[in-house]
């Protein structure tokens, strides 16, 4: 028995050494068994989420890895909800913070039963994030593994993903298709497992775990349904078991120099913009100086290598995959990486890129012809605060805009005016009371995106919000805008009729008023009454910090 494992830390001279000895072998574990590391599979299986709905059989890969290589693994299971399963009620105020309360409860897991290593496994929005701020806390040999994307849909001659529901919604609303039709296309817009195939915050999320080395090469690329991600999750268990023998632990891969990698393939990628509230999370927990400054001026250094929908209306998933996946990226731009960091696989990035090909340098681009100069990210700046938008999915016609603000409360108000016409050219929507605390939760403001595209609104109308968007939503759509209203910021005091100027190239939001009228009307506001008074959402209310600090629990 090795006495530096945790598990085996308690003496047999102690009578808790019996109790701990006996519970496990009430589960039918054997004393050759409680001999070995004990390893933690931490699962976000659930019948609930498509991202979740098969990781079932990739924790029991996992398991034959683990045991195979001569260690005891036991599965836990992990809360892990859904942004679209949420959307349109009140569980969407719950998304973004069940991130804190996931890597609160596998923190708590793993470090009540005193594990040796863990191999943690998800897919989505919230949930791939609260993994890695779990691991950054737990600190042990770990490995993660993404569920992969979704299979591509098919209905006539589209390509489908989850968005396609928007365009779809929208022809229904418009009378050009049946109902009848509308229900068909929602029976083949997800035809399996695995994250919407588009670079939403899912994808987006799983991207950032392998290039932060915490995932093996190539997971990311993977789709849900090929068997050769059941054959990376059963590596998985054996790769954790090296790490064990050579004491290879989390921070030892998320070192601040990896982090710096991590970001700038967010910015090649033009991922979500729900990383740059993931981002200074994660930062926060290790203890890395960065902020929205940074993450700008690291997106203008790095040029957008890789776009797919949203930022590219043809590419989706598969073609990414097809292409070579993130280790193909990665290799595309290694001049920009610290290549000598550690990973996952137990190699350095510089040897793990040695295998990488670029197999079609159209989706993949070099960085001396990339799709756009700067990466993905622009964070604006201006007497309305700090606030994020993904430029590679803003038209070029509305990269500068120049409008009359039209204010609503909260984003129903805004998707019944869209869906009434009420909405003019050249308006910027405003939608307020959705961040951290005034949701409160931070809901995403996805219909609202869908319905300006798919109306053909997004070359001439703006939306300025201090809630989220999708990953998946395009057009110009400038978020998290920080500080949020219900904390008093300048967003809170707009009127319909405010002129919100927008130069996203020069990085600025301002709203045509002087700080004296600001002020003024500062003085006569009053914060609404919180929307929520108990439960988990109140508790994230009074202790989230704001959006641009991470929206993490102080």
């Amino acid at each position: 028995m090795d006495s530096n494992l945790r598990s085996k830390g308690l003496s047999p001279d102690v009578p808790q050494y019996y109790i701990r000895r006996a519970l496990f072998k009430a589960m039918g574990f054997t004393d050759r068994d409680l001999e070995k590391p004990l390893v933690a599979i931490a699962n976000t299986w659930n019948e609930i989420l498509p991202g979740s709905y098969h990781l079932d059989r990739i924790a029991q890969a996992v398991k034959r890895g683990v045991q195979e290589a001569g260690g005891m693994a036991t599965i836990f299971n992990v809360m892990a909800p859904c942004d679209g399963q949420g959307a349109g009620n009140v569980g969407f105020k719950y998304l973004l913070p069940s991130r804190d309360l996931i890597a609160s409860s596998v923190e708590m897991m793993i470090e009540h039963a005193s594990y040796d290593a863990a191999v943690m496994i998800g897919t989505c929005d919230k949930i791939i994030p609260g993994l890695i701020i779990a691991a950054a806390r737990c600190n042990l040999p770990t490995v993660l593994v993404t569920g992969g994307w979704m299979p591509v849909g098919h209905y006539k001659e589209d390509r489908l993903d989850i968005s396609s529901m928007g365009k779809y919604f929208v022809l229904h609303k418009q009378g050009r298709i049946s109902r009848e039709e509308l229900n068909v296309v929602e029976s083949c817009a997800c035809p399996g497992p695995g994250a919407c195939c588009v670079m939403g915050t899912a994808n987006s999320m799983g991207i950032a775990a392998e290039a932060f080395g915490l995932s093996l090469p190539g997971n990311s690329g993977l789709c849900a349904t090929d068997a050769a991600l059941e054959r990376l999750a059963e590596e998985a268990g054996r790769k954790i078991m090296e790490h064990v023998k050579n004491d290879l632990r989390a921070r030892d891969i998320m070192t601040e120099a990896a982090f710096q990698n991590l970001v700038k393939v967010a910015c090649a990628t033009s991922g979500s913009t729900n990383l740059a509230i993931h981002f200074p999370a994660f930062a926060h927990e290790l203890g890395y100086s960065f902020t929205l400054d940074d993450f700008d001026r690291i997106s203008r250094q790095t040029p957008s290598i890789m776009e797919i929908k949203p930022s590219h209306p043809n590419y989706l998933m598969e073609d990414f995959s097809r292409a070579g996946g993130l280790q193909a990226v990665m290799k595309s731009m290694q001049s920009l990486l610290d290549t000598r960091v550690m990973t996952a696989s137990g190699q350095t990035l510089a040897q793990n890129l040695a295998e990488a090909e670029i197999r079609d340098p159209e989706v993949i681009r070099p960085l001396s012809n990339p799709r756009s100069k700067e990466g993905g990210f622009a964070i604006l700046k201006g007497n309305l605060g700090i606030s994020v938008v993904k430029q590679t999915a803003v038209s070029r016609e509305m990269q500068k805009h120049r409008g009359p603000a039209r204010v609503f409360e909260q984003e129903e108000d805004c998707i019944d005016a869209l869906l009434a016409g009420k909405v003019k050219e050249g308006e910027v929507l405003v939608i307020r009371y959705e961040g951290p605390r005034g949701g409160p939760g931070m809901r995403e403001m996805v219909m609202t995106t869908y319905l300006i595209v798919e109306m053909g609104l997004d070359k001439s109308v703006a939306l300025v919000t201090d809630g989220r968007f999708s990953g998946t939503s395009g057009g110009p759509c400038i978020g998290h805008l920080s500080p949020e209203a219900m904390v008093g910021g300048p967003i809170g005091v707009l009127r319909d009729g405010d002129i919100i100027d927008i130069d996203i190239p020069a990085r600025r939001l301002n709203v045509e008023l002087s700080d004296g009228e600001i002020n003024k009307r500062k003085t006569s506001w009053k914060p609404p009454q919180p929307k929520v008074t108990h439960g988990w959402l109140a508790y994230f209310a009074k202790h989230a910090t704001s959006a641009d600090k991470g929206a993490y629990l102080e």
